[in-house]
């Protein structure tokens, strides 16, 4: 079971990547609560050079709040990450966590429908990058 989409999307800089993804995340009605720079991190704590790489926690919060009450420990898989990475040849791929094979682990039936509709929003958010 894959555990997220991606896409790889030709025609952006990374920063042009950065600014749609948060905005089609946004339609979707989630905001980014955290913002991770893995490669300025791994530059700074162990002098290693990877290509640009963020981390972004995204949140829906009406669904977090469903998820939260359904399960008080979903948290620990909560927000839901999306990276925007680049690649050797300097395209950018969007990878957005699968919340289905997230919560996989979980024993709570009452999340599902929770799970399902983010992966639709999430693949939806994936299928609108350019």
């Amino acid at each position: 079971m894959a555990y997220y989409f991606s896409k790889v999307l030709e025609t952006k800089n990374f920063d042009e990547a950065i600014h749609q993804v948060t905005a089609e995340l946004k339609k979707e009605g989630f905001g980014v609560l955290n913002e991770i720079d893995l490669q300025s991190t791994l530059k700074k704590k162990i002098n290693a050079d990877i290509n640009r790489y963020k981390i972004l926690g995204a949140c829906n919060p009406e669904f977090a709040y469903k998820a939260v009450q359904q399960e008080e420990n979903i948290g620990v898989f909560l927000p839901c990450n999306v990276v925007v990475k680049e690649q050797s040849n300097g395209s950018i791929e969007v990878s957005a966590v699968d919340p289905i094979a997230s919560m996989v682990s979980v024993e709570n039936e009452n999340l599902g429908e929770v799970a399902v509709i983010i992966q639709d929003k999430l693949k939806r958010f994936i299928d609108h990058l350019s």
